[in-house]
């Protein structure tokens, strides 16, 4: 999928493709889980715009959110994988519903997997590509995202990280 250089995605398209509240939405916003990197909201009857990564950073909070963990290690892994870089690409997070870890390769999930923990894990890439099948299903549906002047599409870039075209 390409997208055009200069989007983000306004607050009612986020909840759809991430599949929470705009209450939700809007909370997480107002307390700094994930302010919208290419927005924020600036007085009465502005717009947020979101950025893909924080998309996929939504939607990772909603994914450990629903496995139970607490608000409080949501925010803490969030903040981890940013000090990681702007790429979690091949990253799996782990939780045993406390403590929240952040794996970078196969050996590590393996090696806490030994300690005979029970863990649940969410890979990114997934996510990530879930979130890209949304943002298509959203422009098949001609609801394209907004533009956004002076911002480079992270999307792209991920994907040219990557290899892919």
């Amino acid at each position: 999928m390409e997208l055009d250089t200069g989007e983000g995605f306004r607050g009612p398209q986020v909840c759809k493709i991430v599949g929470i509240s705009y209450r939700q939405l809007d909370y997480w916003a107002r307390t700094k889980l994930v302010e919208p990197s290419l927005r924020p909201a600036q007085g009465s009857g502005s717009q947020r715009l979101y950025s893909f990564a924080d998309l996929v950073d939504l939607k990772l909070i909603k994914n450990l959110l629903e496995t139970g963990v607490s608000l409080q290690r949501v925010r803490e892994a969030i903040s981890y994988l940013h000090e990681l870089g702007h790429d979690p690409s091949g990253v799996t997070i782990v939780s045993d519903g406390h403590s929240v870890y952040a794996l970078k390769s196969p050996e590590e999930v393996y090696d806490l997997l030994l300690g005979g923990q029970g863990v649940f894990g969410i890979a990114v890439d997934p996510v990530m590509k879930e979130l890209e099948g949304s943002v298509s299903a959203l422009r098949a549906r001609g609801q394209a995202p907004a533009a956004v002047e002076g911002n480079v599409e992270e999307l792209d870039l991920h994907r040219a990280a990557q290899g892919e075209d």
